[in-house]
């Protein structure tokens, strides 16, 4: 008898488990597709402002759900800045810009202490960079000294001044931009500088048609002056959260593992991507699987995001330079190479 009372309640707690997984599931599903709906609205109220660029707009905030970074390489005029002031304003978040030159010290973007004569103390005073979305614009034109003042910022996210650290608010979003056509008055990012950022972006030129859109919506007013706010900090730092959930399959681990370590054996690479790459792109994928509304992660995604986020962790040969190679080129022949797991 006890052995049946045993057997029956088992088969009776069987179904109970099934039904809470079941409700987990669905729970988890829901909120995925809350992500996509949040950010699709979003990303709705910044192509207001910048016109004909949706590639670029779930981009950054693929870049931003993964709690990472992004450095827009581009020619003046094409929209870096208005796309940057877009994003705080549709978030609701702080935004401070800072504008890089060569006479730029650390302190003027981490704060620094200055001394109370009324307490005779040193008080901390907060620099720009402790805002929720920061601007460096025309990164590449301070000293390396000064871009080096971002490297415990954008990884660590806090700021350490006289021995103490200050954390920084969240969420944390730098967009630095920098002219990549102009080299005079410049410093090249060092390459520890450009492995802090998730992604590397490029706007373009609009076609004729986007640019008489431009033209026709600001005749009259700059459509970022009634930007209203879609998002709250709370939310992003809750989708942030959520976007980690996302499921990732062993092949596509498998996969991704596979891309990274082919461009450290590319015959016109001398240096591949390292492990910090393999997980931008792992957890930049989980976003990019959010920001559509899926619980799990595609080898699209993969195919996808490759490019923006290897292709500034790669350093090409000298020679490959000269023949005018670059390294978007290197990333379309690693993903040819690299088989594509099948069968998820």
């Amino acid at each position: 008898m006890e052995n049946r009372n045993n057997t029956s309640t088992a088969a009776m707690r069987q179904p109970i488990e099934g039904v809470r997984e079941v409700s987990v599931l669905a729970d988890t599903e829901v909120a995925f597709v809350e992500v996509a709906d949040r950010i699709r609205m979003v990303a709705e109220a910044i192509e207001t402002v910048i016109v004909g660029k949706r590639k670029v707009i779930d981009l950054a905030l693929t870049a931003l759900l993964a709690n990472g970074h992004v450095l827009i390489e581009d020619i003046p005029g094409v929209g870096k800045t208005t796309l940057a002031k877009a994003i705080a304003r549709t978030l609701g978040c702080a935004f401070k810009r800072v504008q890089f030159t060569p006479d730029l010290l650390p302190s003027d973007i981490t704060g620094t202490s200055i001394f109370n004569q009324q307490n005779s103390e040193f008080e901390f005073r907060e620099g720009p960079v402790f805002a929720n979305v920061v601007l460096a614009d025309e990164i590449n034109r301070a000293t390396p000294k000064t871009q080096s003042s971002l490297l415990e910022c954008m990884e660590e996210r806090q700021v350490t001044v006289d021995g103490t650290s200050h954390m920084l608010p969240q969420p944390f979003f730098v967009i630095a931009t920098e002219n990549n056509i102009e080299s005079y008055g410049t410093y090249p990012l060092p390459e520890a500088q450009m492995d802090r950022f998730l992604m590397r972006l490029s706007m373009g030129y609009p076609d004729k048609a986007e640019e008489a859109s431009i033209l026709a919506r600001q005749t009259r007013d700059n459509p970022l002056d009634f930007l209203g706010t879609s998002a709250s900090q709370p939310e992003i730092i809750r989708l942030q959260e959520e976007v980690r959930n996302i499921f990732v399959d062993r092949t596509i681990r498998d996969y991704i593992v596979e891309i990274v370590s082919a461009t450290r054996q590319h015959p016109q690479v001398q240096l591949g991507a390292s492990p910090r790459g393999s997980l931008a792109l792992m957890h930049a994928v989980q976003a990019h699987a959010a920001l559509h509304g899926r619980t799990y992660v595609l080898p699209d995604d993969v195919k996808t995001l490759a490019g923006p986020v290897l292709s500034h962790r790669i350093i090409m040969r000298p020679e490959a330079r000269m023949r005018y190679a670059n390294s978007d080129a290197i990333i379309v022949d690693v993903l040819e190479r690299v088989p594509v797991p099948t069968g998820l």
